[in-house]
């Protein structure tokens, strides 16, 4: 059984990262996300969160950046391996719970994993 946490290594940290992944990454688009996985030579499920000033205060991004951390650590088996994810919040959203999320995400990215 994978142990559900979320540590450094599955975090994508740097500018020059995330730069990387938005030229070379494959863009996938929900409601209220906008998301970009690309390939990496680590082996590792890394993740990366944008959310941006217009999306709302900090109580209200900071929120949604937990969210999608819990659906990532909860769901991390199910994506593919050696992949980075980045996923930017889209601004007007409405207030959404992990089970929105999960509703939201888990198709699109499942369906990632299978190709």
């Amino acid at each position: 059984m994978e142990k559900k946490t979320f540590g450094k290594h599955e975090k994508i940290r740097k500018r020059k990262e995330y730069k990387a992944i938005y030229e070379q990454g494959e863009r996938g688009y929900s409601r209220n996300f906008t998301y970009i996985t690309c390939t990496n030579p680590s082996g590792t499920r890394r993740l990366g969160i944008t959310v941006s000033r217009k999306v709302g205060n900090a109580v209200r991004r900071n929120r949604i950046k937990r969210l999608l951390r819990e659906f990532f650590r909860l769901n991390k088996a199910q994506l593919q391996e050696a992949q980075d994810i980045v996923i930017i919040a889209r601004r007007n959203m409405p207030h959404l719970g992990y089970h929105d999320v999960l509703k939201e995400l888990g198709g699109l990215l499942a369906k990632k994993a299978d190709d």
